[in-house]
């Protein structure tokens, strides 16, 4: 006796081999394709977990899909410390930062290449290759001859490295794990295998080495195997696409439902009987439901469902570790449940020995029964074939149906882009004791910038050390035109500025005057520091300025020097980070580079000429003469470092140590100085008959403010 079977998901157990009637299935077949039932195929969640697992077994990838891979190799952790701040009485601050390197086993078979990459969720790595965070990156393809990585091997020695042969596998090298708590986050891949996507006949050759072949054109957009029998993949595939196995000459062949072979007439069977076996209608699914990944989501796992209207009411869900479209995966689950409602019941009918022609697979048509039929179980006994036969359908079934992705928060991916670096000293409010100058570091990029590491030189460039890195980013831009010489005392309603800001997500705002009086809408042009009243959007991250007070924070002299292209830094508050210098730099210059995932090999570099000018004071203020009997006194306003509020409406807080102003008078072709330790000068007759010249001074614990001068004419007359 010889027997063919199929079950009723069309999986084929047993058969002959090249047709020899009496013979059975080989072995080697039966064993490396159809192991026995209870063995599992590829699953969702193959895909979605990262492992570090021994014994994990690695996907095979077809087509492009979003996969975590197994964590093979990984350094410890890698600490760096960063010590500011400090000296004359104050402490100083060790910051920490972490990286590691580690490797990630992706497909086991080769890859073309890596999209995107998610690390808890967010975007690492953007569609066009931009990382958002700072990592070396290298993706061993899984060719047969590849190398080993050089990483790897200076770690682990390159005899004890295996190189992972025909295995695709990605390395990180030193990756900031600042973002991620210090901890090596959970990632995902968006991997491209094949550009034309997964075929099905390929899926199943590679698969069985060949013991197995599908005879259809489908295509998923990418598929995943795994699991722990090739029997379980092909159930899996048989389940979304509707074909029927065949054993041809040794190779079992998965073919699409075909045109009948043969009509099967009523006299041709034995007795002329058909045993009829009407199936449950509870033993069939009233629902199906059909997991799968969605390429429009971002590859999260979906579903979609098919509901029977007649009966059942058990549920029946096939997971499909495949990528496909919304629409496609409401189509399987249709077909799907509509195929396990026909084949329910079953015809049992037999037939002369010479009708051994017909094998499992094979569609026939029967005289006196409407319907086709799909031969599924096959016994040659006593010179009669005995056929099983399930009814199937005449017409193909649409490959998409209208459905719903759902709704889903892709994660955005925006350019990282190079660095923006602008170094100011402004005047902070902020008055130090120790004489340590401190820089004020703005940074800025793209849409999709975030931050960057920061080195500091204050040796020329000879040595940097580490400085931290940059604050929130900094609205920053260029301004067009230069800015024209205006008056700092009142407000200039004649000048306006355009401003070009990179991004739309840049954005300036207007000012009322309560607000441009408590500080708000400062802004830096180059050297000088301005306020403004309006902004005006004129389209394209353009921006016009208006109703501006000019030369604040005490960058009077700067009013004047202005080039064409200068930056524009609006000053808000987190938006730029501190960095102390020793004591020792003031008077000197420095260096900064800035070091982001979208920066050059070397950084972004600015630098910084006078280095401690904001610890000076500003330049005294209106400065007059009031004339008495013995010739005049000449008085002034002094201005403090440390606070920028008039509280008492009477004068500022001193901000040094002690209050001290020089004035050097010129006068008769002379030069003499003179210090005082109030904001006051009297000055004779005889210095003012010829006229003279003063410029006030403030002495200030740590250097000379700038000079206000005033001049005065010939007998007394005096203009300024």
């Amino acid at each position: 006796m010889a027997t063919l079977v199929l079950t009723s998901v069309g999986t084929l157990i047993g058969g002959p081999l090249g047709g020899a009637i009496g013979a059975v299935l080989g072995q080697s077949v039966d064993a490396a394709i159809l192991q026995p039932k209870g063995r599992q195929g590829p699953r969702l969640t193959d895909l979605t977990v990262q492992t570090s697992s021994y014994g994990t077994a690695i996907p095979a990838l077809f087509g492009t899909i979003r996969a975590a891979g197994t964590v093979i190799w990984s350094t410890d952790l890698r600490e760096e410390r960063t010590r500011t701040g400090g000296g004359k009485g104050r402490p100083s601050v060790t910051n920490y930062s972490y990286s590691a390197s580690f490797a990630v086993l992706l497909s086991a078979r080769r890859v073309r290449a890596v999209r995107r990459v998610w690390a808890d969720g967010n975007l690492m790595r953007g569609a066009g290759g931009d990382w958002k965070v700072a990592t070396g990156f290298r993706l061993h393809h899984g060719d047969e001859d590849q190398e080993v990585d050089p990483l790897i091997a200076a770690a682990e020695g390159a005899g004890r490295t295996p190189a992972h042969r025909g295995s695709a596998y990605a390395v990180f090298e030193n990756l900031d794990l600042g973002p991620y708590g210090n901890r090596i986050p959970s990632l995902t891949f968006e991997i491209v295998a094949d550009e034309e996507g997964a075929a099905v006949s390929t899926i199943v050759a590679e698969a069985s080495a060949g013991d197995a072949t599908a005879a259809t054109d489908r295509r998923f957009v990418g598929f995943a195997t795994g699991g722990d029998s090739v029997r379980g993949l092909i159930e899996t595939i048989m389940a979304a696409v509707p074909l029927s196995p065949r054993d041809e000459s040794g190779t079992i062949v998965l073919r699409p439902a075909s045109e009948p072979v043969a009509v099967i007439d009523a006299d041709e069977r034995i007795d002329g009987r058909i045993g009829r076996s009407d199936g449950i209608d509870a033993d069939v699914p009233g629902e199906l439901t059909v997991g799968y990944h969605d390429p429009e989501r971002d590859y999260q796992a979906g579903l979609q469902r098919a509901r029977w209207l007649e009966g059942g009411r058990r549920a029946e869900r096939i997971d499909l570790a495949a990528v496909i479209a919304a629409g496609s995966a409401k189509a399987i689950a249709h077909d799907r449940l509509e195929r396990l409602w026909m084949e329910r019941g079953r015809l049992r009918l037999s037939l002369p020995w010479r009708r051994i022609d017909l094998t499992p697979g094979d569609c026939v048509t029967l005289a006196d029964v409407p319907g086709r039929w799909r031969i599924v179980g096959w016994t040659l006994e006593e010179m009669r074939v005995e056929l099983e036969l399930v009814r199937t359908r005449g017409t193909a079934q649409p490959t998409s149906l209208a459905a719903s992705p759902g709704r889903s928060v892709s994660a955005v991916d925006l350019p990282h882009g190079e660095t923006r670096l602008v170094v100011l000293e402004p005047r902070t409010g902020i008055a130090r004791a120790d004489g340590a100058p401190q820089l004020s570091i703005a940074a800025a990029g793209a849409a999709g910038w975030r931050s960057a590491g920061l080195l500091l030189s204050v040796d020329g460039g000879q040595s940097f050390d580490p400085a931290g890195s940059t604050a929130a980013p900094a609205v920053i831009g260029t301004v067009g035109d230069p800015l024209p010489p205006a008056a700092t005392a009142i407000r200039d309603d004649r000048t306006a500025i355009e401003v070009v800001l990179p991004h739309a997500g840049m954005v300036l705002h207007d000012m009322d005057d309560a607000g441009l009086s408590a500080g708000r809408n400062l802004a830096a042009v180059g050297e000088e520091i301005i306020q403004f009243g309006r902004a005006e959007p004129l389209g394209q991250g353009r921006w016009r300025l208006s109703r501006l007070l000019r030369g604040r924070r005490g960058t009077e002299d700067a009013v004047k020097r202005h080039g064409a292209g200068e930056a524009f830094v609006l000053l808000e508050p987190g938006a730029t980070a501190t960095v102390l210098l020793p004591p020792a730099a003031a008077g000197g210059s420095a260096i900064v580079i800035a070091s982001g995932p979208g920066d050059p090999p070397d950084g972004v570099r600015a630098a910084r000429s006078d280095v401690g000018s904001a610890l000076r004071p500003p330049a005294p203020c209106h400065l007059v003469l009031r004339p008495d009997e013995a010739g005049a006194w000449l008085g002034w306003t002094r201005r403090s470092r440390a606070d920028w509020d008039w509280r008492d409406g009477v004068d500022a807080s001193l901000g040094e140590a002690i209050e001290r102003y020089r004035i050097t008078i010129e006068a008769a072709g002379e030069t003499r100085i003179v210090e005082t330790g109030e904001p006051r000068l009297h000055v004779h007759t005889q210095t003012l008959s010829m006229g003279a010249s003063f410029a006030v001074q403030q002495v200030g614990d740590w250097g000379l403010s700038g000079r206000t001068v005033l001049q005065v004419g010939n007998l007394g007359g005096m203009h300024g």
